[in-house]
Order: structure tokens, then sequence, then C-alpha cells
């Protein structure tokens, strides 16, 4: 196995973090899985938003879950990375846009 500091095991353990604080944890739980309910968005719909967030957050364990929950709902190969460039283009854009805050910065040091 590759020595890195995410254990692709603890993916599996995630539901013991109800463990040291069951209440808020159970109450995590109740509330994720009512947000991946059918609503007005499909199950798919909502993995595959969950796949672009994941890598916008840049979480691998969300990242190796979606991937796969993703698949299981009926999204391909071609639609998930689709996911992914939009979650790169807003993590882009927002950067660039938080470049507007250094020009009003600058310009407001160089007066």
């Amino acid at each position: 196995m590759e020595n890195t500091y995410y254990n692709p095991a603890d993916l599996a353990k995630f539901g013991n973090i109800t463990e040291w604080q069951a209440d808020m944890g159970n109450k995590f739980f109740a509330y994720y899985a009512e947000v991946f309910k059918e609503g007005a968005l499909t199950e798919r719909e909502k993995s595959l938003i969950a796949l672009a967030v994941a890598h916008a957050v840049q979480c691998p364990y969300c990242i190796d879950a979606y991937t796969t929950d993703s698949l299981q709902k009926g999204a391909d190969e071609a639609q998930m990375m689709e996911a992914v460039h939009v979650a790169a283009a807003i993590k882009g854009g927002s950067a660039l846009v938080h470049g507007v805050q250094m020009m009003n910065k600058a310009k407001g040091l160089s007066m």
C-alpha cells in the first residue's frame, strides 16, 4: 500500500464519528441522508454535485465515495469528468475574481 496521510480504509470508518459524540453525529447523518434523497434534483444529479464539490474541497475520501456513488447511480465517465471541470472552473474563477480585491488595494495604495 502506498504511504499516504489519507488511509483509504478510514473511509469505511466514517460512521464511527458518532462514538465520541453520538447526538451530533446522529443528527449529521440524519441530515446527510435527507440531503441526498431524491427531491428537486435526482440522486444521480446530487451525486455528481457532490463529486464536483469533493474535487473543489480536495477531499480524497469524498472523491472516492462519490466516484463510486456516481457510477452506481448511472453517471458515466464523461458526466463525471464534466462535473470535475465545472468544479475547476468555479475554483479558478473564484481565485481570479478575488484579484479584484488585490487590484482595489493596489490602486488605493498607489494614490
